[in-house]
């Protein structure tokens, strides 16, 4: 049995000070719902961190993404992408003689409207059929401790003893 099966685990988070285990919880939710618990006993929570055991990452797959999708996508990151540079160079006055930001804006928006359309475009053609697909990353963990700095994991394990469940 290790210490952490005893509920007594020790590690070290973003410094050199032991941290304790003071409560283990089945979703993120509920981790922070004891923090928030600590925090609302004024227990001081910046000695606290919730960590993340077992973590996986995952990929949700979102939709089919077609050629035109790709240009369309691009097009839409190339437009805003264009219209910031052109405020940009409209707010500093760098271009003479003077033009307004929000003119330049739109044309940095149709500019780069063009451009990042015809970039996904190619991007897409040149992948060959390989990723047709769109999809949302992410990171999920088994379990989360509550980590409280050693000289106030007493304190802190029996606020969470007191808490409701």
């Amino acid at each position: 049995m290790t210490d952490y099966d005893k509920g007594v685990a020790v590690t070290q988070f973003q410094s050199e000070k032991a941290q304790l285990v003071v409560g283990s919880y089945a979703s993120y939710a509920e981790a922070e719902r004891a923090v928030d618990h600590l925090s609302d006993q004024r227990f001081p929570v910046e000695h606290a961190a919730i960590v993340g055991r077992g973590l996986s990452t995952f990929e949700q797959v979102t939709g089919r993404l077609t050629l035109w999708k790709s240009a369309g996508q691009s097009a839409i990151s190339g437009a805003v992408l264009g219209a910031v540079f052109g405020w940009l160079f409209g707010m500093f006055n760098w271009i003479n003689p003077l033009i307004s930001g929000l003119l330049l804006a739109l044309y940095g928006a149709i500019l780069g409207a063009i451009l990042g359309g015809v970039f996904g475009l190619l991007t897409h053609a040149m992948g060959g059929g390989n990723r047709d697909f769109s999809s949302v990353s992410g990171m999920r963990a088994d379990s989360y401790d509550v980590l409280v700095d050693a000289p106030y994991a007493e304190q802190a394990g029996q606020l969470l003893a007191g808490m409701r469940r």
